[in-house]
């Protein structure tokens, strides 16, 4: 399944080769300033198979006569830290990649198994050291907080355990529940108990204290940056760039509409091998570009630059915004609209009173 998958991952970058290049045309972006390989595992993919994904978008597909990728792209990698070996960092090393983003969660090994995770602790160390041997100096961790039954000073010790761990990069949630999975279901069978509000607030305030005395930027919601290493292909999201997805459920934007492909792996394949693109494609009125201006930018340091907005959406965003400026939930600087601290808590509610609804 994995050769017949990274095959049709081709084929379907052959079969969208001009869709960057039309935004291009468009007046969007003239080159890829950056590739992501996510969503899954594709630290298992063997090297044959990154090697034939990175000569297919390097050589057969975005040339120099569409939309080249630029000579100083951030190319990113999502790794478990077991799969980080010395024969995948030696595969690395001779691909374009030069950021890695590791599902590392947590540093205890109690609540690793909680998660049904294969790595331990000791294994997150030793993949950080095997990455800067192969000149990796970009390498971004994922973290979780939340957890039942966590106290503050575990939270801690987590986020002091990734400060010395020496990254560039941590972005940190909360632990979610989604329906259907193994946590929901202990959950609904009161095996386990999430943790109260104000708990899960005092770590939220824990991360940015440490964090942000530790040298990192608070950049975005969840995201902390030493300087000069945001993600740049997160921020690109935010700044509304163009970009194109390549695979099942992938999505993909040029400014005018939003595409997403099929979800069942199964029809994925089929559809592309018979030259099909199974996509489905929505169309983008000024409504919606609005829309989604504040569930992206307004999640940023910088916010919303309200000079970039036609004065219609400007007078919207100001009337709805009063409210919250007023209570200190959101700041007025230089003409850029964000969010404060005391406002991040409350975001999702702000976002939702600032979106403009039908008859709005």
């Amino acid at each position: 399944m994995q050769h017949q998958y990274t095959d049709v991952l081709c084929r379907e970058l052959e079969l969208r080769r001009n869709y960057l290049k039309e935004a291009e045309d468009a007046g969007k972006s003239p080159e890829i300033s950056t590739i992501y390989l996510g969503g899954g595992t594709p630290s298992q993919l063997s090297p044959d198979n990154l090697n034939k994904i990175f000569d297919a978008i390097y050589n057969k597909v975005f040339t120099v006569d569409r939309v080249p990728v630029s000579p100083t792209a951030e190319v990113t990698i999502e790794c478990n830290p077991d799969d980080i070996t010395p024969q995948f960092v030696n595969t690395v090393a001779q691909l374009p990649i030069n950021r890695v983003s590791m599902g590392v969660q947590t540093f205890s090994d109690q609540r690793l198994k909680f998660l049904q995770r294969r790595h331990t602790s000791q294994d997150v160390g030793k993949a950080t050291d095997l990455l800067r041997k192969a000149d990796i100096r970009n390498i971004s961790i994922d973290l979780m907080f939340g957890f039942p039954q966590q106290s503050i000073e575990e939270w801690k010790s987590d986020l002091q355990s990734a400060i010395e761990l020496g990254v560039e990069h941590i972005s940190a949630y909360s632990l979610m529940y989604e329906e259907n999975t193994p946590l929901y279901n202990l959950l609904q069978r009161n095996k386990i108990q999430e943790v109260d509000e104000e708990t899960a607030l005092s770590m939220y305030d824990t991360l940015i204290d440490m964090l942000t005395a530790n040298g990192f930027e608070h950049y975005e919601i969840s995201n902390f940056a030493r300087l000069g290493f945001h993600s740049r292909h997160n921020s690109n999201y935010w700044q509304a760039v163009s970009y194109l997805g390549i695979g099942a459920s992938a999505h993909s934007y040029n400014g005018y509409t939003r595409q997403w492909n099929v979800a069942d792996i199964n029809r994925y394949i089929q559809s592309i091998e018979q030259g099909i693109l199974p996509a489905e494609i929505e169309k983008l009125d000024d409504d919606t570009r609005y829309n989604d201006l504040i569930t992206t930018k307004l999640r940023t340091k910088e916010g919303i630059n309200l000079s970039a907005l036609h004065p219609t959406y400007q007078s919207f965003l100001l009337r709805y915004a009063q409210p919250h400026l007023l209570r200190n939930n959101l700041q007025l600087i230089n003409n850029h609209l964000s969010l404060t601290r005391k406002g991040i808590f409350i975001s999702d509610s702000i976002m939702t009173d600032l979106i403009k609804v039908d008859n709005s």
